[in-house]
């Protein structure tokens, strides 16, 4: 049972002086994330490394690997042998243990990588490696030297500790959370909405979500719908708060009053209006979509400049150029594409026109919301009454 983990990133190394701002945002999100794994964790930085230790007699290996792999920022997950020695004989019969264990066919090619942080080391990282590559050929004949493009690489690290590797888990990668500021994600039960806040927290932005619900044209299990996909999302985002706004009034008055070929586009542009009072109220910086173009009638360029046209802050659509499957693809890695395929329908899907505008003049859609002028001031204020806050957690 590995005792420790190495926890490599990639872009944060790139930061500058301001680096250790962005490791130390990695450590708190680790630390958040582990506290629900079974064991007893320490997350430490040490010399452009983020270490976890293991302090417990036993911990679940299996759910705090899978738990790191959700963590935003870290590249790669490495178990390792951490010994306090670091006596030579000792790194060596290590590491022939850990190969032996770790490897029952061991006709491989494979090179060791020595890193000497520890200067005062007799050894240099050169010498490191071709003496321990030797004793592990000694006691393995049947493994290969490979300089160039080794099967399996034997990394040993000297630190103020000695650190043995020869596994790396793949990570998700991206920022860590919270590092971009917040921003205010329209989550409805499709399957963009949720891909869309997992791209977007991808580069270190904080979430809050907003649905709007339409009752009794959406029931209680469109609803149920989704807030277990913002739990879902949560594995990867964090906890945030969810917002449910009750839409039905505002939905109807539109549909008595407007074209119906321009439902859609006039319900989005107040779903905008509505998610961008909650957006500077909470502090966040945009707003989030699942919107890619020309995937539907609302999301042509023509509409979406139409729904645009009611914000004053940014419109993030971290999906705006993926085909269709791309999205499924994300979806199904994630885990919400099983459930934003259930079949609850959202607002949006009910009023849904036989034959929508595709290319909506936003001096028209202008022109048309003045049919609601003597109604919309009062339905938005009771529609902000509404606002149910769901705190989603991990």
């Amino acid at each position: 049972m590995y005792r420790a983990f190495l926890i490599k990133y990639s872009e944060i190394g790139i930061k500058g002086k301001n680096r250790y701002l962005f490791e130390d945002a990695l450590c708190h999100n680790i630390n958040i994330a582990l506290s629900n794994v079974e064991g007893d964790f320490v997350v430490s930085k040490e010399q452009g490394r983020i270490y976890i230790e293991v302090k417990s007699e036993t911990y679940d290996y299996d759910d705090a690997v899978d738990t790191l792999k959700r963590v935003f920022g870290i590249a790669a997950i490495c178990p390792v042998i951490l010994l306090d020695s670091k006596e030579w004989d000792v790194i060596c019969a290590e590491a022939v243990k850990h190969v032996g264990e770790r490897y029952e066919d061991r006709n491989f090619t494979f090179k060791v990588e020595a890193k000497r942080g520890d200067k005062s080391y007799p050894y240099t990282s050169p010498e490191i490696g071709m003496h321990l590559g030797a004793v592990l050929i000694d006691a393995y004949p049947e493994l290969k030297v490979d300089v160039y493009n080794p099967s399996v690489r034997v990394t040993v690290e000297i630190r103020k500790m000695t650190y043995i590797y020869s596994e790396s888990i793949k990570g998700p990668g991206g920022m860590p959370v919270g590092t971009s500021g917040k921003a205010m994600l329209l989550l409805s039960g499709g399957i963009d909405s949720p891909v869309a806040g997992y791209m977007i927290s991808k580069r270190g932005v904080k979430l809050e979500a907003v649905y709007f619900h339409a009752p009794p044209y959406t029931s209680e299990r469109a609803k149920k719908k989704v807030i277990t996909l913002a739990k879902l999302i949560a594995k990867y985002t964090g906890s945030f708060k969810l917002h449910i706004i009750n839409f039905t009034d505002i939905q109807m008055a539109i549909y008595e009053k407007c074209p119906h070929d321009e439902l859609t586009i006039i319900m989005r542009r107040y779903m905008m209006r509505i998610a961008e009072k909650l957006a500077y109220e909470s502090d966040c910086y945009g707003l989030i979509t699942g919107e890619s173009i020309g995937q539907v009638a609302s999301q042509t360029m023509q509409s979406l400049n139409c729904t645009n046209d009611v914000c004053t802050l940014p419109v993030y659509r971290p999906l705006i150029a993926f085909d269709k499957q791309d999205i499924v693809e994300i979806s199904q890695k994630i885990d919400t594409f099983e459930t934003s395929i259930l079949p609850f329908e959202d607002c949006c899907t009910i009023f849904v026109a036989k034959h929508p505008v595709t290319k909506p003049d936003v001096k028209i859609i202008r022109k048309s919301e003045t049919k609601l002028e003597d109604v919309i001031d009062d339905m938005l204020a009771t529609a902000y009454e509404t606002d149910e806050i769901i705190e989603i957690t991990v």
